[in-house]
């Protein structure tokens, strides 16, 4: 008789799990399996390189995780400015949000470490650099105490300098007034070359630029198209410096609700669209390039002796800045090794 009731028992759960009732699992696990989470994902640009980074994250994560998360993106700078967006991801109000990282400066000033001029040279050195494994685990877990937990971090592209007037040579940069990231990094870089630095949320620079508050910006050349700056300023100068880093940082609470495989997947396909994005951003940053010039602006490029004498002046700023805290000046010296190995690297 109790051979019979068991039998029974196991035919009745089989049954029920061939039927997909799920009645062999736990009440808690089959719930986490079923419900839905929303990841909103907020970003300063639009119709840019990291942009581009979200589409590709958004649509992976959403086929990977079967629909269980639904990914909304907010592109310029819609639920806020910089610093907004960032407290909205500190609690929770955004679950990811997508900037250079040394806009989080006011949370750890570690964040500026990608910002120091002369860094890299380049878009392969710059690739390399957050491909080290010691620089990587450093930027992506400076949020942990934060209220966030690091996403992914990679190379965008180099800073160009919009400007009112052209600037051929460093002399001409002199008394000029020009936006730069909020980083003790690149104020004091560009206090070096006389110009006066006034840190600013990318969606201010386009008024400020037509109002004359400031006589130009550094940033990427996607934002200075996208933007349509050209209605402002008429001048791009190549400056290369710094270069132009992108981080992605979830809120840690959202990211400790979701079961296990999700969290997993979070993070994994973040790492696959790094891979996916670096052979794309050189070359959209190439053809922005041409749209700038087809539109009737004018690009300008320092020569090799002008941009020696630039490199020189900056040269000693990230030693200069991280010495005056402790936890900085190590952190420089982690990154400023893994960037000279990536200078090295062939």
């Amino acid at each position: 008789m109790q051979f019979l009731k068991a039998k029974k028992l196991v035919c009745a759960v089989v049954a029920a799990g061939a039927l997909g009732l799920g009645a062999v699992l736990p009440s808690g696990q089959a719930q986490a399996q079923q419900q839905t989470y929303l990841m909103k994902i907020s970003t300063p640009t639009v119709h840019d390189i990291p942009n581009v980074w979200i589409d590709g994250y958004a649509a992976m994560l959403e086929k990977d995780s079967g629909g269980r998360i639904k990914v909304q993106v907010f592109p310029a700078s819609q639920l806020g400015s910089i610093p907004r967006q960032i407290e909205g991801t500190q609690f929770g109000s955004i679950q990811c949000v997508q900037i250079p990282p040394e806009f989080m400066v006011g949370l750890d000033a570690r964040f500026q470490l990608l910002a120091a001029p002369g860094l890299v040279d380049s878009e392969i050195e710059g690739q390399r650099l957050v491909a080290n494994p010691a620089v990587r685990k450093l930027m992506l877990g400076l949020g942990a105490d934060k209220g966030l937990h690091g996403l992914s971090v990679w190379y965008a592209t180099p800073n160009v300098l919009i400007s009112r007037t052209p600037l051929h040579d460093v002399a001409d940069f002199k008394g000029k007034k020009v936006r730069v990231f909020a980083s003790p990094f690149q104020t004091v870089a560009f206090e070096r070359l006389g110009i006066t630095p006034v840190a600013m949320s990318l969606g201010d620079v386009l008024p400020a630029l037509q109002q004359g508050a400031i006589d130009g910006s550094i940033t990427g050349i996607g934002p200075i198209v996208k933007f349509h700056m050209i209605d402002a300023a008429k001048y791009v100068t190549e400056i290369n410096q710094p270069s132009i880093f992108i981080i992605e940082e979830v809120n840690q609470k959202w990211y400790e609700a979701l079961p296990k495989d999700l969290q997993q997947l979070v993070d994994s396909d973040a790492a696959k669209e790094d891979a996916a994005i670096a052979p794309m951003a050189g070359k959209m940053a190439d053809e922005y390039l041409q749209e700038w010039k087809a539109a009737g602006g004018t690009l300008i490029k320092l020569s090799p002796a002008e941009h020696a004498k630039m490199m020189k002046i900056l040269a000693g700023v990230g030693t200069e800045v991280s010495s005056k805290t402790p936890t900085l000046a190590v952190a420089y010296k982690i990154v400023s090794q893994a960037a000279k190995h990536a200078a090295a690297s062939k």
